[in-house]
């Protein structure tokens, strides 16, 4: 029995056909630009798909993010929430490996339900949870420079009864501006600091932030900030919404 091998001549994509009698070395040459076309696609799709998988986990979240209510002492409902929530994580000015910095946008909301909610007074905060790997002495630093001002549920129609544009102009003290600073400790660990918080009247109102400030030093390892909101009623009864962590790397 006689075994018969044929070698067959292999024709990647985008070559084109041999013809009988063409020089092997202008074969080989279109043969090595054609795979060198193939290899140059699978990189340019691998990096894409890595450029992906290696972006800014935070996201901006436009409309409603989290809420919760609760039915305090007096039969009210008291109903805190927190919109368009965005921490911008960015490089930080000194460079050192130890500190991340930030920039926080969102509004925070709040109404009130049920017997006496006309009367309701309290105080609206906002902050983070902050959990760090490990840390020597981590202290962080919160600036609220830009004067901000929010008209919520304000009622601007001069033919209307109750009209009161300014009822519910809600602003924290700005000028020249608010900054906290608080040393979280020696870590690992997980540290809650209020930023801002602001005095609070009648069933409805909240309270809008843009571009306020944050920077943590002293943490090694990746720093993850889940934001809240807090609505705290004058007879003491609270209720805390908490958003989803924000990790800044």
């Amino acid at each position: 029995m006689t075994l018969l091998i044929r070698v067959t001549s292999l024709v990647l994509p985008g070559a084109r056909p041999q013809s009988v009698g063409r020089p092997y070395n202008d074969i080989a040459r279109e043969n090595m630009k054609a795979l060198s076309r193939v290899l140059t696609a699978l990189v340019v799709a691998m990096a894409g798909a890595f450029a992906t998988l290696f972006v800014s986990t935070g996201t901006a979240h436009a409309g409603l993010d989290n809420e919760l209510s609760l039915v305090d002492g007096q039969d009210r409902t008291l109903t805190v929430q927190q919109w368009d929530t965005f921490l911008n994580g960015v490089f930080p000015l000194d460079r050192n490996r130890l500190t991340r910095e930030w920039f926080h946008s969102g509004r925070a909301k709040y109404h009130v339900e049920g017997p006496g909610a006309a009367d309701f007074a309290g105080t609206l905060e906002l902050g983070y949870q902050i959990g760090f790997p490990w840390s020597l002495g981590v202290g962080i630093n919160f600036s609220y420079t830009t004067p901000n001002i929010l008209l919520d549920d304000t009622n601007i129609n001069p033919l209307s009864a109750g009209f009161n544009p300014l009822g519910s102009v809600i602003t924290p003290n700005l000028f020249p501006g608010v900054s906290i600073s608080a040393d979280l400790g020696n870590g690992p660990g997980i540290q809650e600091v209020a930023t801002f918080s602001v005095d609070v009247k009648g069933p409805a109102g909240g309270v809008a932030v843009s571009n306020a400030h944050g920077t943590v030093t002293g943490a090694a390892g990746g720093v993850l900030l889940r934001p809240f909101a807090r609505l705290i009623a004058s007879t003491g009864d609270s209720v805390t919404t908490y958003g989803e962590p924000w990790n800044m790397n």
